[in-house]
């Protein structure tokens, strides 16, 4: 995402599908206008009750610093724009693999996970399955190793549509020969499209990245990319990534949530519920600006703006107060920042900051993971007889968490698929994981990897 020609809009992205779920009486049902039936007296939680955290890692690619090989062809497009007359010569060519392992390694240390966007031909630099100029072919191959051993499984691999600039003729290959802000994908398109005209240009981008062997089981689009279509792009890539990759899920990065607008990951498009062909697509907001050095690298990091170094003040801080998903926001030359490192090093701090004040409340997640969590727990069926919970999953979720309005004395018990799911009391509120519950004022709290298909609780 860099340089959109308004910038990433921080626009309220409001539920096509969501499910919220209130404590009560057991057996009485929510109101109607939900997609499936889920009886009040059963919370769906965040899982082991926790605030996910994530980071949305944008402008990511193998070697080319998008920053310099972007700036002129966004100066072209829009010569008024003093912001493209930077000094992008005497930038850095290249962000280097040794910087990659730094980052990844520091981030697998202390568990963050996200998503990391792989430009399948960087500012027209080169092919990703083919040849980069100005890189050996060993130094490009190197490069794709380094994100499938070290950034995977930890990071989910989006592609930030084709180019990031230029928009690619697909019967050609080839930019379009045109250079106005028509043709610039941060901007595109400027007419109306259909579904498949878009899901045809995001497959393209797909199907670079599996020639990589990199997994993808969504996209982010750069900068304005289908703002004159957005619901045929949430629909278009839906049918992309199923249709390249076979994903259950689809989910997509666009939206920054700001101020009070929900943070939480919105249902998109369901249809088939109740069949074997449920469909839907995944919208993960960012909860934060990106304050870590700026789109090209050029700007002084603001770390403090995530999280101060007391984790006191700050928007993750405040979203985490508030018990909402905290999804920070960068763009990679600002982590990489001319080769000074700032970024990264503020990074670290707010990283190490949340963790010390909120060890016990947070749980890292990738993009993926919370799309998969957010779609179970909007589209499983709750329904409540006496002291039974019968749920039955469209899909299965890790760390599936209920809070079950139940008496103190209740034990759960729970099976699926007529086998007995081993339970066992947790020592506290923080020793909540899978296969485990604990009791509160409030009544039973119950985590456990939920199985697709019929579950059943009782009390």
């Amino acid at each position: 995402m860099l340089h959109a020609p308004h910038r990433r809009q921080f626009l309220k992205t409001a539920a096509l599908a969501t499910a919220s779920v209130a404590s009560g009486v057991l057996a009485q049902e929510k109101p109607i206008e939900t997609l499936v039936r889920q009886d009040i007296g059963v919370d769906v939680l965040f899982p082991r009750d926790r605030v996910p955290l994530s980071f949305i890692i944008d402008d990511s690619t193998c070697l080319v610093n998008m920053g310099r090989f972007c700036m002129p062809q966004f100066a072209e497009a829009w010569p008024d724009r003093a912001i493209y007359k930077k000094p992008w010569r005497t930038w850095p060519t290249e962000i280097p693999d040794a910087f990659v392992r730094e980052f990844g390694e520091w981030c697998g240390e202390r568990g963050v996970k996200g998503k990391y966007s792989v430009v399948p031909n960087p500012a027209l630099v080169g092919w990703l399955d083919r040849e980069l100029p100005g890189w050996s072919r060993r130094e490009l191959q190197d490069s794709l190793k380094l994100v499938r051993e070290l950034m995977l499984p930890n990071w989910d691999i989006h592609p930030e549509m084709i180019t990031h600039t230029r928009v690619i003729d697909l019967k050609t290959g080839k930019a379009i020969p045109e250079i106005s802000p028509a043709t610039m994908e941060n901007s595109f398109p400027q007419e109306r499209k259909s579904v498949d005209e878009m899901a045809a240009y995001l497959a393209y981008a797909l199907r670079i990245l599996k020639n990589c062997e990199l997994p993808c089981e969504g996209v982010t689009t750069p900068g304005g990319f289908g703002n004159a279509v957005k619901s045929e792009l949430s629909r278009a890539v839906q049918e992309a990534v199923r249709d390249v990759y076979h994903v259950e899920i689809p989910h997509y990065f666009k939206y920054v949530s700001d101020g009070e607008e929900s943070t939480e990951p919105k249902l998109e498009h369901v249809s088939g519920l109740g069949t074997n062909d449920l469909q839907l697509t995944v919208n993960v907001p960012a909860g934060t600006g990106d304050w870590f050095g700026g789109w090209d690298g050029d700007e002084m990091s603001q770390g403090e703006r995530y999280a101060n170094r007391e984790a006191t003040a700050g928007r993750m801080v405040e979203l985490i107060e508030q018990h909402r998903p905290a999804v920070m926001l960068c763009h990679w030359p600002g982590m990489y920042t001319h080769g000074t490192k700032a970024g990264f090093h503020q990074f670290r701090q707010v990283v190490t900051a949340l963790e010390e004040r909120f060890r016990d409340q947070t749980v890292w997640m990738k993009v993926s993971e919370m799309a998969r969590y957010w779609a179970a727990k909007g589209l499983t069926e709750i329904r409540c007889d006496t002291n039974v919970i019968s749920l039955k999953a469209p899909f299965a979720a890790p760390n599936f968490t209920l809070r079950i309005a139940a008496p103190t004395s209740a034990t759960p018990r729970m099976t699926s698929d007529g086998k007995v799911m081993a339970l066992k009391e947790a020592a506290s509120h923080a020793d909540l994981a899978a296969g485990r519950w604990w009791r509160d004022k409030e009544g039973v709290m119950i985590c456990f990897d939920l199985p697709r298909g019929d579950t059943t609780i009782q009390l």
